[in-house]
C-alpha cells in the first residue's frame, strides 16, 4: 500500500453580514468569514492538504475564486469534489488532523458536530477525523478577531 502525507493552511477575514461556517456547520456568531465561497477555512485547509498529498496542486487551482460556479458555494461540495479528485489517482482518505485558530466563538462545543459532518462528506469513519481548536492568546490578527485560520495534516492511502 502506498501512503502519502499532505499539509494545508487557510485563513479568511472576519466581517459583519456573513454566516460563519466551520467544518461544514453553521455557527451562531455576529461575524462571518469573507470569501468567494462560504469561506469555510477548515474545509479549505483540508482540501489543500488532500490535494497536496496527491500532488494535485491546491484548492485555488481546482476551484478558482474567479469562477461563477464556485461563487457562494457550500465548501462541503468542494471537499466532496476534492475526495473525488484524489480518487482519480487511486487515493482514499486515511485520516485528518486539523486545528482551527480563533478567539471567538468558542469552538470546543461544536467539534463533535464538525467531525461527524466532515466524516460524512468524506465517506469515512468519524474516528478518522480529528479537529482541534486553539486561540493565539490574543496575539496577531486572530487574537484581534480580524480573522480565523486553520491547519490540516492528512494521510492518504492508495
Amino acid at each position: 500500500m502506498k501512503i502519502r502525507v499532505g499539509f494545508g493552511f487557510d485563513v479568511h477575514k472576519l466581517v459583519p453580514g456573513r454566516d460563519l461556517w466551520l467544518g461544514g456547520i453553521k455557527l451562531d456568531h455576529e461575524l462571518g468569514l469573507l470569501g468567494h465561497s462560504d469561506a469555510d477555512v477548515l474545509i479549505h485547509a483540508i482540501c489543500d492538504a488532500l490535494l497536496g498529498a496527491a500532488n494535485m496542486r491546491d484548492i485555488g487551482y481546482h476551484f478558482p475564486d474567479t469562477s461563477d460556479e464556485t461563487l457562494d458555494i457550500d465548501s462541503k461540495i468542494l471537499l466532496r469534489k476534492t475526495v473525488e479528485l484524489i480518487a482519480t489517482k487511486g487515493y482514499t482518505v486515511g485520516n485528518i488532523d486539523a486545528t482551527v485558530c480563533a478567539e471567538r466563538p468558542k469552538l470546543n462545543p461544536h467539534i463533535p458536530d464538525m467531525c461527524r459532518c466532515l466524516a460524512e462528506v468524506i465517506g469515512t469513519d468519524v474516528d478518522n477525523v480529528s479537529v482541534k481548536a486553539t486561540t493565539t492568546e490574543r496575539l496577531g490578527f486572530t487574537g484581534r478577531q480580524e480573522g480565523i485560520s486553520a491547519y490540516a495534516t492528512v494521510l492518504i492511502c492508495g
